[in-house]
């Protein structure tokens, strides 16, 4: 079993800042990709950001030059910094992750996501 756990979703003016967690647990024996992704209401879900395993990333257009993803491989760790956020960055944002688990084979796994809402 495998558990990715968020945190750091909230309520926040525009213009504001927000950084997200999300740690991997369980049995994991490597992990090739994290990321996050977003679904607003009404919309369908969509790339934010992911970072691989080798440092390359890629970021959905609506997003670069204000949001940062980044890993730290010994916590299992992903973050994603959001600054001069945007009304229309409100909408659920999930953490997901490409991996390897103990029992072999490689599997997507998603966490529960968590609210961000910015006011304008």
């Amino acid at each position: 079993q495998v558990q990715l756990v968020e945190s750091g979703g909230g309520l926040v003016q525009a213009g504001g800042s927000l950084r997200l967690s999300c740690v991997a647990s369980g049995s994991i024996f490597s992990i090739r990709t994290m990321g996050w992704y977003r679904q607003a209401p009404g919309k369908q879900r969509e790339l934010v950001a992911v970072k691989a395993n080798s440092g390359g990333t890629n970021y959905a257009d609506s997003v670069k030059d204000r949001f940062t993803i980044s890993r730290d491989n010994a916590k299992n760790t992903v973050y994603l910094q959001m600054n001069s956020l945007k009304p229309e960055d409100t909408a659920v944002y999930y953490c997901a992750a490409r991996l390897f688990t103990t029992l072999g084979g490689m599997t997507d796994y998603w966490g529960q996501g968590t609210q961000v809402t910015v006011s304008s």
